[in-house]
């Protein structure tokens, strides 16, 4: 299980990412913008570092839904690999049989 205060600040993240992503965008298009000035868009760079760093999507880690696990998560479940292979042996996971060939 992983730290209460490592998931919640990743739930703060996804919060402020879902605060400023319209505005994140905006700022990028206008830099990548090649018709404006240097000058202007080096005024845009740096309204967009005066964003909070947390605002970025990169900083979001995905984690397991059940125990918070960051690493070997499946995208499709929101589950690590530990707790699939844990649900599917147990037959909690709909759609999920064991291989055998």
């Amino acid at each position: 299980m992983a730290k209460l205060s490592s998931v919640q600040k990743n739930q703060n993240r996804l919060e402020l990412i879902k605060k400023f992503s319209k505005k994140r965008k905006a700022l990028k298009k206008k830099i990548m913008d090649k018709t404006i000035s240097i000058e202007e868009r080096l005024k845009t760079q740096n309204k967009l570092n005066d964003l909070p760093r947390n605002s970025s999507n990169i900083r979001y880690r995905n984690r397991c839904k059940l125990t918070g696990r960051t690493r070997g998560v499946y995208r499709k479940f929101g589950l690590s690999r530990i707790k699939i292979r844990e649900l599917s042996m147990s037959g909690d996971l709909p759609g999920m049989v064991k291989s055998s060939w």
